[in-house]
């Protein structure tokens, strides 16, 4: 599926994690945000930037799953991104039709 229509230039991060997850939960629609700037001077902001996003995804694979679930399932397709890159992710996950 190609969701490049909804990605702005983005970062080497946004850019890995757009790929992990259209890899994983194969979207149908896949916005992310990069809110770094937003957080200057905040916790978890070190000054590089692609720290901080505003996920919007619809994917089928959030089928039948709470909320809790579909949070679960984003971030195991981002992996180790969320311990080591990622300070806040913001997460609207639904399936097609909701």
């Amino acid at each position: 599926m190609d969701t490049t229509a909804t990605v702005p230039a983005l970062g080497p991060i946004a850019t890995e994690m757009h790929a992990r997850l259209d890899a994983a939960l194969s979207p149908t629609a896949l916005t992310l945000i990069d809110e770094s700037a937003h957080h200057a001077g905040h916790a978890g902001h070190d000054g590089r930037g692609e720290s901080h996003f505003a996920l919007e995804i619809e994917s089928a694979a959030f089928a039948g799953k709470n909320r809790v679930a579909r949070q679960r399932l984003v971030y195991a397709a981002l992996g180790e991104l969320m311990q080591e890159r990622v300070h806040a992710l913001t997460i609207r996950a639904r399936a097609p039709g909701e």
